[in-house]
Parts: C-alpha cells; structure tokens; sequence
C-alpha cells in the first residue's frame, strides 16, 4: 500500500513539474503577446517547406497568432508543387536567373495549383486547427496589380546585356490594401495566392517572396517572415547570423556571403524594412513551431533584418 502511495507522489510530482514549466512558458510569452497585440504581421509559407507536418504546425501556429490578438496574413508560394504538375502533364518548363520561365500553358498550370489545391490545402488546414481562414489571389478584387517583369541577362559569350522574355512572369505594381483590412475586420485570416492581374486583366505568376514583401509593405506589418527550407543567413562557416542591420545584409550579398537563391529573400527583407517594415525574419519553416519560436521567446528562431 505504501509503495503504491509512493507511486502516486511521484506520479503527481512530475505532472506539477510539468504544469509548473508551462506556465513558466505562458508567462515567458506574455511580453511578446503584448508587443504583439493589433498587430499585422505577414508570413511567407514557401513551397519547400509545405511538408504535411509543417503544414499542421504552420495553421496551429498561426491560429494561435491569431487568438493572442495578431492580425496574421498568409502569402503562400508553391514551386514545387507547380513542377511537379507540369511534369506530369507534360509541359516543358525551363528557370532563368531563378525564375520560372512562364508561358501560356504553364500560367494555365501556375493558377490551378497556387489558387486550387494549395490554397485550398493551407485554408482548410487553419480552419481545421479552430481559425477562420479564407483564399484569394492577387485577382481577387484586384488585390495584386501586376506588371510584365523586365530582365535583362548577360550574355557570357558576346558581354552584350539584352532584355530576356519570361512569358507571363510579373511584379507587383501596387497592392490593395482595403481588400485585405476588409477580411480582417471581419475577424479572417486572409491566405493569398501569388497571382496578379494586369491592367489588360491578364493573369501573372509572381514570386511568392516578392508579393510577401509588397504585402507586408503596403499593409505597414510589423514582421514580414519568410518560411523556408534553410534556417536563415548563414556566415562564411555555415553559421547562422542571428541579427543583421541593412547595410551587413548588402555587403553580405556583395561579398558573396548571401548567394543564390537567399539573394531575392534578403532583397525582398530589405525593401520591406526600407519602407516601414519593423522587421524581417528569414526561418526555417521545417521547425515545428517556428512562428511561435521566433515570436514568443527572446532568443528567436532564424534572421532578423532591421534598419539598424
């Protein structure tokens, strides 16, 4: 009988220890609750890190932002998931300086899967996880004005510099905020696909990244963060850089510290801060609970982008 009752002390001291930690957590958290409070802060969900786990932690994540008194907004990439279809349909697809070379077939193929099934998949899976969620795309009440990109490539051959064709490949030319503070006011988390819409009403394919920032921009966030498959900025020994002010970031790029792909991500950070952007975090969205990690406690969980 003793033994048992022994068992039972230790049983209900280690659910103590346990509440008593989480509550120590809650409390650690309040701060930033506060600091957060009211308001927006917009998150990038790329493509690569869309993994069926990530995905339930992202909507718990952001149902949670949502209930602590944030107003989060969702912009969604999918590049992956755009491959992947056109390869099974057959459509030839080819990159240029990182970006997709879209044309008629592919953009008929960029819109099914960014505003039909991802879409569909991450509003579904916040609505699930107790949110109230709803999809747009740039189209929608003409969210996203876009613009034909003009790039222009180096030739390596002849040294000649001539502007290159990326089919329907867009930039934003301006974003709508009123669209946005309309769903917000009526308490939804509005999840958007990186589609935009010309001033001849036809469609683009825009990098998720880009429209993130000029999102996050428009709607003056207090964070812009960018979800994706590494865990931030990394040094010359593949360390991670917790903190960077504006100028580290380009003399990183111009040193060739920051390369390939994470070059657009900290030019997207950087435009973002320079027009009223708080801050900007690059994050590894394949942590469980990144979001919370970055938000909630004092250390953070990727690369912080500030004007000084």
């Amino acid at each position: 009988m003793a033994f048992s009752d022994d068992l039972g002390q230790e049983k209900n001291l280690r659910s103590m220890a346990r509440w008593r930690s989480t509550a120590r957590v809650l409390v650690e958290a309040l701060p930033y609750i506060l600091k957060y409070d009211q308001k927006i802060v917009t998150v990038k969900f790329g493509g690569n890190a869309m993994s069926d786990e990530s995905a339930r932690d992202f909507a718990q994540d952001i149902v949670l932002m949502k209930q602590t008194g944030m107003e989060p907004i969702v912009v969604h990439g999918g590049g992956p998931q755009i491959g992947s279809m056109l390869k099974r349909m057959n459509i030839h697809s080819e990159f240029i300086d990182g970006l997709r070379v879209t044309d008629k077939a592919a953009m008929e193929v960029v819109e099914m899967v960014l505003t039909g099934s991802i879409n569909a998949q991450i509003v579904t899976g916040i609505n699930h996880a107790g949110g109230h969620a709803i999809g747009l795309s740039g189209t929608d009440g003409n969210l996203i004005l876009a613009r034909k990109l003009e790039k222009m490539r180096n030739d390596p051959t002849t040294g000649v510099t001539a502007p290159i064709d990326l089919g329907f490949v867009g930039e934003p030319e301006a974003i709508n905020p009123e669209v946005l503070r309309t769903f917000i006011k009526s308490d939804l988390i509005p999840v958007i696909a990186p589609v935009g819409v010309g001033r001849d009403g036809q469609s683009y394919n825009i990098n998720a990244d880009t429209v993130a920032g000029a999102v996050a921009s428009a709607m003056k966030s207090e964070r812009l963060l960018l979800l994706t498959d590494v865990e931030g900025v990394l040094d010359q020994e593949g360390k991670l850089i917790p903190k960077l002010t504006l100028s580290e970031a380009r003399t990183l790029i111009s040193d060739g510290t920051i390369r390939g792909g994470m070059i657009p991500k900290i030019e997207t950070a950087i435009e973002a801060v320079e027009s009223g952007v708080s801050a900007a975090v690059i994050l590894d969205g394949r942590i469980p609970h990144v979001l919370l990690l970055e938000l909630f406690t004092e250390h953070g969980a990727g690369t912080l982008i500030t004007a000084e």
